[in-house]
């Protein structure tokens, strides 16, 4: 099986669909290049809803994607991982368990917490 790439903007996102395995992961790498590369960006979304299959080859996107945006003050989340891919996730540890997240408005009331703690000067 392949993977497919969907992407979208507000916040940057890219629902994945398949299998991120060693054959896939250079798909995803050259998209990563893409997005990470196209300004200054400070989030990014990674939508797991149709994502099947999760190896290290693509915990390694993730990471990297993890690492480029955080040195740069910003975030990287992931929603909606099926039950498999969660526990690899959980597993590995590759994002902390605050990135992870069970669906799109879980990580709104997250990113809308964090916004008004800012406001409120926490």
């Amino acid at each position: 099986m392949s993977l497919i790439i969907a992407q979208r903007t507000n916040p940057p996102t890219l629902a994945l669909t398949g299998r991120l395995d060693t054959h896939t992961a250079p798909d995803l790498d050259k998209k990563l290049d893409d997005v990470l590369h196209s300004g200054d960006i400070k989030q990014l979304v990674f939508d797991l809803t149709q994502l099947e299959y999760l190896s290290s080859a693509g915990i390694r996107c993730f990471v990297r994607a993890r690492k480029f945006i955080e040195q740069r003050g910003g975030k990287v989340a992931i929603v909606n991982p099926q039950p498999g891919v969660r526990k690899v996730l959980d597993i590995v540890k590759a994002m902390p368990s605050t990135g992870i997240f069970g669906s799109i408005a879980e990580l709104d009331e997250y990113l809308d917490e964090m916004q008004r703690k800012v406001r409120d000067g926490e």
